[in-house]
């Protein structure tokens, strides 16, 4: 019996902005608001914490770099602020990650680039 790993979706387009569509286990359906970035939030952590650098701990009022960095866990896999929808319930402002689809390598470098050029107004959609 040999292992096959599950097959990964690659997204190559974003999801339309004010689309609904069901949850992967059909509990609930969306409505999609636009693309995000999850961001980690380094304040969170407890004292005393690693630094991202992972040299030492030190404490939180001596934590060097950024306090918001781009989730290691999310950046492979696209974010969404959208509205959950539920009969009979207002709709619940909340971010979803698809963690069962990967990103292309043109999408990933859009969604998460640390180049300048990603930051013009301009930039909007990958293609």
């Amino acid at each position: 019996m040999s292992f096959q790993p599950i097959s990964e979706k690659r997204i190559e387009t974003l999801l339309e902005h004010g689309s609904v569509h069901p949850s992967a286990g059909g509990h609930f359906s969306f409505r999609v608001v636009g693309p995000c970035c999850r961001l980690f939030d380094r304040e969170e952590l407890p004292w005393p914490c690693s630094r991202i650098a992972w040299k030492s701990k030190e404490p939180s009022w001596r934590r060097i770099g950024s306090r918001l960095v781009p989730d290691i866990a999310a950046r492979r896999c696209p974010s969404y602020s959208v509205e959950i929808l539920q009969p009979g319930a207002r709709s619940i402002p909340t971010t979803l990650t698809f963690f069962s689809d990967r990103f292309t390598p043109v999408m990933q470098e859009w969604w998460y680039s640390r180049h300048f050029r990603s930051k013009d107004e301009s930039n909007v959609c990958p293609y």
